[in-house]
């Protein structure tokens, strides 16, 4: 995925032609504008923007676009749910750039229409998608892994870290996954997965810098031992010797052998001479 995401990386910064600056601003207006006309218009007469796998294989291609324009809840929650998605997303657009969150937008919409088609082809079942709700899963983790410690207040009243907020909901989606999988809807378990995996690979090196974080806070007395362990597998007739007196397990099965933590490299001393030698430095 490293290299995926190195791709895309260089595909944006040859192509910056290739954006649409604001992006969030339109689907934000869209998502009003189709709210007010499914007042006045009654509900279900935005159905045909939805996207159903089994109407776009019989031609309706428009819906693997037009469902992310669609209202997914009403009233206060609808206009909360739009502002905090237009601030996620443009927020992102500054510190990405707008062809990058384009790229990252786009990929999200047409990952969720693969995964709806996969699990239709899987299962057999035609699941409606109505509304960027995938597609918006995929903001909230990019904001949170670039901005973990920003609070928000959560129901106007209690502050909250985007990491905390983060991990809730990948414990809520991890959930939907597993009880999809454990009845028996294999298709459907997966449509979440790669309706989100341009998450995974935009992600990608931020994964690989906290890996390499966590190797590198390594103790360096585990790192000796792991050492002195493959020393040891060579053929000598023994597994451990006194760095100072020369006595080996071999000779002497009773006695106890430990390496130094503060010497440079590894080094094995007896139990008389543990706590009572000259401390390697180099």
């Amino acid at each position: 995925m490293r290299k995926l995401n190195d791709a895309i990386e260089r595909f944006c910064a040859m192509h910056p032609n290739w954006a649409i600056p604001g992006l969030m601003r339109y689907v934000v207006y869209a998502n009003a504008a189709f709210f007010v006309l499914s007042l006045f218009a009654g509900s279900g007469t935005l159905d045909f923007l939805a996207l159903d796998a089994a109407s776009v294989l019989h031609g309706e291609f428009w819906r693997i676009v037009t469902y992310v324009l669609l209202p997914t809840g009403s009233g206060i929650f609808l206009l909360i749910s739009l502002l905090f998605y237009y601030w996620l997303g443009t927020t992102l657009e500054r510190l990405w750039g707008s062809a990058k969150f384009t790229f990252y937008y786009v990929s999200g919409v047409l990952l969720t229409a693969v995964g709806v088609l996969l699990a239709y082809f899987i299962d057999g079942v035609s699941y409606p998608i109505y509304g960027a709700s995938y597609v918006n899963m995929a903001l909230f983790f990019a904001y949170a892994l670039n901005f973990p410690d920003q609070t928000v207040l959560l129901m106007f009243i209690i502050p909250v870290k985007m990491k905390w907020l983060a991990l809730l909901d990948a414990v809520y989606f991890a959930a939907g996954v597993f009880q999809y999988a454990r009845a028996g809807f294999w298709g459907l378990a997966l449509m979440p997965l790669i309706a989100i995996l341009n998450f995974f690979i935009f992600a990608s090196p931020q994964f690989g810098r906290k890996v390499s974080q966590t190797k590198a806070r390594v103790r360096p007395e585990a790192v000796q031992f792991r050492r002195a362990v493959r020393e040891q597998q060579r053929p000598k007739g023994y597994n451990h010797k006194c760095d100072v007196c020369g006595r080996t397990d071999a000779d002497y099965p009773d006695l106890q052998f430990r390496y130094c933590s503060r010497c440079a490299g590894y080094h094995c001393f007896c139990q008389d001479h543990i706590f009572n030698h000259v401390h390697y430095t180099q």
